[in-house]
């Protein structure tokens, strides 16, 4: 039972950052564009999907709350205030992306509110996976390193290069789905942003050899793991590659192969732990009647439910947006 809560907190939090992590992307991309035609364009393309995207981040605190509550409880201790930014953020883009579409007046407030919203939840994000790498202060399962103990200069750089990389998933989700001129100036960002998120990933790998993060210890036992990375040099070149033969759907493809094997790599690096290196997935695991009891519900119903909704909004809303589709277009009129 306590492989598959595994798989499943694996799933939703893979999930939650390419789902929600191309529509945070778009969010911090918005400012570049040209127009405000090309910035309705930029919303239309992830109007339809973008809230439930963020539902997969309940699922996460579900599944920590109710299956591992002893990493629940410790993370909240050590990123309370991070977290509660994040949700802040994520609450600000939610309610500026509507407003903006009713706004006339101050619809330049409202664009950079979600601007904003978006660039804080994704700092953040980055900044909390920077600061488990380093690693926690804990003391016998308990954390002990205060309200700041989490911040570092390799999370901030961590949550720096989340960044870059949600703008790359971001550009690549506008080329696929919009057209003329926010399709252009996305291949055209797309080269920059891949040369940037390559770079902030020799910056992180070289101040990870200078800090000896313990992570490092499990790759030099195990040079099998490099494959997985390696298939990220592959999304890399085929992102590349799609971006200058301007291929639509192939660069958001790259960019979602390249999470993919971040994701692994960072999986491979922590297990057995779920907070590495101080907490394992057994130690943090609740009682076995209390994860089967779950099983039947979240297991059996809430979670396929969800897969299917998700499943079927995305081929609802396949293909480019339309001139119909730009949004808040009908309140200009």
């Amino acid at each position: 039972m306590l492989t598959f809560w595994l798989g499943v907190l694996a799933l939703s939090i893979f999930l939650y950052v390419t789902l929600d992590g191309f529509d945070l992307g778009v969010g911090m991309l918005l400012p570049m564009a040209g127009s405000e035609r090309e910035r309705r364009a930029m919303l239309a393309a992830v109007a339809p999907m973008w809230d439930g995207n963020e539902t997969w981040l309940v699922v996460n605190g579900t599944v920590l709350f109710g299956v591992f509550p002893l990493v629940y409880a410790t993370l909240l201790s050590a990123l309370y205030l991070p977290l509660f930014a994040m949700l802040a953020a994520l609450i600000l883009r939610g309610v500026s992306f509507e407003y903006r579409d009713k706004s006339v007046r101050f619809r330049g407030v409202w664009t950079h509110a979600f601007f904003g919203g978006s660039l804080v939840a994704s700092f953040i994000q980055g900044a909390a996976v920077g600061a488990l790498v380093e690693g926690l202060p804990i003391v016998d399962g308990r954390y002990v390193g205060g309200a700041f103990g989490w911040l570092s200069p390799f999370a901030l750089l961590c949550g720096a290069g989340l960044c870059l990389g949600y703008m790359l998933m971001g550009a690549g989700w506008l080329a696929y789905k919009t057209r003329l001129g926010v399709q252009r100036r996305a291949f055209r960002l797309l080269p920059r942003l891949l040369i940037g998120v390559l770079a902030f990933l020799a910056a992180a790998f070289v101040a990870a050899v200078r800090l000896d993060l313990p992570v490092l210890e499990r790759w030099a036992g195990h040079p099998a793991m490099l494959i997985v990375p390696a298939i990220g040099g592959i999304a890399a070149i085929l992102l590349a590659a799609g971006a200058a033969l301007r291929r639509p759907l192939l660069p958001f493809l790259a960019a979602v192969l390249l999470f993919a094997s971040a994701f692994g790599t960072l999986a491979l690096s922590f297990y057995p732990y779920i907070i590495p290196y101080a907490i394992t997935a057994a130690q943090a695991a609740a009682p076995s009647s209390s994860q089967a009891f779950l099983f039947w519900g979240a297991g059996v119903v809430i979670l396929p439910l969800t897969l299917a909704y998700t499943l079927a909004v995305y081929l609802l809303f396949k293909g480019r947006i339309s001139q119909s589709d730009l949004y808040g277009e009908q309140t200009e009129r």
